[in-house]
């Protein structure tokens, strides 16, 4: 597979990358050449796991981020790059972790190529988003991923902590996910900030708007989970049950819940798999957990619109606004 191939359709700008569109396309071909590897099963699978679907949202964010604040330097591809080789990399090492044989309804790279190889490419991803840190010059922007880098590492290992566990709490969910999803949200439109020279004000406000557009986008994740589509995911429904993962869903059903009810849903999520699946999921929408979930994730995007208030009006900024919308809209 080589890495001078065009851009899948998978990378295609979607409406919400319109503004950006020719920033867009200049990501994805930088995303190419910087695969390319002396090693070509670290070009497979890096190229594999890049085309293999997703919406790009952590390296959009670092360009409406920066053109926002009227940015009109070109090293903003380099760190929406970077960004997304970090993300990739993270991906390659959850689903070793997480024994993952489906995403975005393709078989993992762990699945086709074996644990090993996914991992040590994970590894190349990661050192190459530092190589182009490098590249992109600023002292201030590689202490903000540096930082991201090691929380995101432990949200990783905080969720890992938790599988299994029913006495997980709610604010332990929270802090969780803020680590190991909404940590890159916030670091990609707050380096992007950066990079345009924002005053602390704004530098603030578009850090906080990635945070809360990250967990809006993880509460969704989590909420999908036990009532999305699998086709349409790309995933099976309930597998974070199988995995033994307490998230929002089943934490508010073991709040809410009758006694008989919390004591099924303990014992599930102690167990894991998927023996009691359907009772898992009759007990999450009686009780309203995914009501209660939606409404979590509907006041994080409200947040993450607050922020956009302490921008100037632009195209940029509208799309930054839409992107809040759709994160809380979408059904994959």
């Amino acid at each position: 597979m080589s890495v001078n191939a065009t851009p899948s359709p998978s990378a295609a700008p979607s409406p919400i990358h319109a503004v950006v569109a020719d920033d867009f396309a200049a990501v994805n071909q930088t995303i190419l050449d910087q695969l390319a590897s002396r090693i070509p099963l670290v070009e497979t699978i890096g190229q594999y796991i890049i085309e293999s679907g997703g919406k790009r949202l952590r390296p959009l964010l670092v360009l409406l981020a920066a053109r926002a604040l009227e940015y009109q330097g070109d090293r903003h591809i380099t760190l929406a790059t970077l960004i997304e080789f970090m993300h990739t990399s993270t991906l390659l090492h959850d689903d070793v972790v997480d024994e993952s044989h489906m995403r975005r309804g393709k078989a993992t790279a762990n699945d086709a190529w074996g644990n090993a190889p996914s991992v040590l490419v994970g590894d190349f991803l990661y050192s190459r988003s530092f190589q182009m840190m490098v590249e992109v010059g600023s002292m201030r922007i590689m202490e903000v991923l540096s930082a991201a880098t090691c929380t995101i590492a432990e949200g990783e290992v905080q969720q890992l902590t938790n599988v299994g566990n029913p006495d997980t709490d709610e604010a332990a969910y929270f802090d969780t996910i803020l680590g190991k999803t909404a940590m890159l949200f916030e670091a990609a439109s707050h380096s992007g900030a950066i990079l345009a020279g924002a005053d602390e004000r704004q530098e603030q406000a578009l850090a906080l708007y990635g945070r809360y557009l990250g967990l809006a986008f993880q509460l969704v994740d989590d909420l999908l989970d036990y009532e999305g589509d699998a086709k349409a995911m790309g995933k099976n429904v309930g597998d974070d049950l199988a995995e033994g993962k307490p998230t929002l869903p089943l934490i508010q059903a073991m709040a809410a819940g009758t006694p008989d009810q919390t004591r099924l849903v303990r014992r599930a999520i102690r167990k894991g798999g998927l023996d009691h699946l359907d009772e898992v999921l009759a007990i999450v929408k009686s009780t309203g957990a995914l009501d209660y979930t939606r409404q979590k994730a509907e006041e994080m995007a409200a947040k993450a619109l607050a922020e956009l208030d302490h921008l100037p009006p632009s195209p940029y900024r509208d799309s930054m606004a839409e992107l809040a919308r759709l994160a809380v809209e979408r059904k994959t």
